[in-house]
């Protein structure tokens, strides 16, 4: 007997798969789930059951690691290898690291249910190719918004946002360079900021739930009458990197001077580190000399 995947069923069986105490069994006839120690063996072994995906814990440790792989949070990330690898009682312990990291818990659930979602729905098409019936196409649910959910944003008011942007903003530290260097290239990367007037930049500020400043972005045309733009800021906290904040003040940033008649982005020549180059590249832009160009109008 055949069933059908509805909504109720998936998300009964993605909380069964992680109980390790009892055995569930789709009742296909109902459309349910049901204990497979309620049932006789001879009714368990019939058509009208079905075996759930099987899930173990080195499954769930496969995903932990995954997640802690492509995670971009430093400080999160750090804690969370220590974790895995710090013998009994992981999953308890990243569950708790992860509780100190409000912003990463939820993209940790975020991407632990579409890992599990993924996996349920390669199950059930096993299951109607056995059936003779054709693989169904799952739309995998889109990852929440969830840089709306718990950060702000807000065009700059730069009579009031100037002196909080020059404060915090700075280089990210590398490790092979000494204080005094790393003082000279956070004043460059504020200069930058500071040698356009402020009355001809634009941009977005984030700030979280609890008003700390989570990043800021700002451009300013080339001239009057130039559709080029410069980008003169580009800043988030190293506490909330990782989040998705960068990408979405790069395209809010990108959308509004598409929407001011701005055809070209550019960061010009400027010290910055390497790790940054895949956000702008993943944001459209491409390398030139020893800046960045994005056309916008094919963005």
């Amino acid at each position: 007997m055949t069933f059908t995947l509805t909504e109720s069923l998936r998300d009964s069986i993605s909380g069964a798969m992680e109980n390790q105490d009892c055995v569930f069994l789709v009742d296909a006839a109902r459309g349910i789930l049901v204990a497979a120690e309620e049932l006789s063996e001879d009714i368990a072994d019939t058509d009208n059951y079905y075996a759930l995906p099987r899930w173990e814990s080195s499954d769930g440790y496969s995903m932990m690691e995954d997640f802690t792989s492509q995670l971009h949070q430093p400080l999160a990330q750090e804690r969370l290898l220590e974790t895995l690898h710090g013998g009994r009682g992981v999953f308890r312990n990243f569950k708790t690291v992860l509780k100190d990291y409000p912003e990463v818990e939820k993209k940790w659930h975020v991407f632990k249910n579409s890992r599990i979602q993924s996996y349920i729905s390669d199950w059930y098409n096993g299951l109607r190719e056995i059936w003779g019936l054709e693989k169904l196409d799952f739309l995998g649910e889109a990852e929440a918004n969830l840089v709306h959910d718990d950060f702000t944003f807000r065009q700059i008011d730069f009579s009031r946002d100037k002196e909080s942007i020059l404060e915090q903003t700075t280089i990210l530290p590398e490790d092979d360079i000494t204080e005094s260097v790393q003082a000279a290239l956070n004043f460059l990367w504020r200069k930058q900021f500071e040698s356009f007037d402020t009355a001809n930049q634009r941009g977005f500020i984030c700030h979280s739930l609890s008003e700390d400043f989570a990043g800021c972005i700002t451009s300013a045309k080339a001239s009057d009458t130039s559709d080029v733009a410069i980008l003169t800021n580009l800043f988030v906290p190293e506490s909330f990197r990782g989040l998705g904040i960068g990408s979405e003040l790069l395209d809010m940033c990108k959308a509004d001077l598409k929407n001011n008649g701005i055809k070209w982005l550019i960061l010009p020549n400027i010290i910055m580190p390497e790790t940054m180059e895949p956000l702008f590249l993943k944001a459209g832009f491409r390398k030139m000399a020893s800046g960045y160009v994005a056309d916008l109008q094919q963005n």
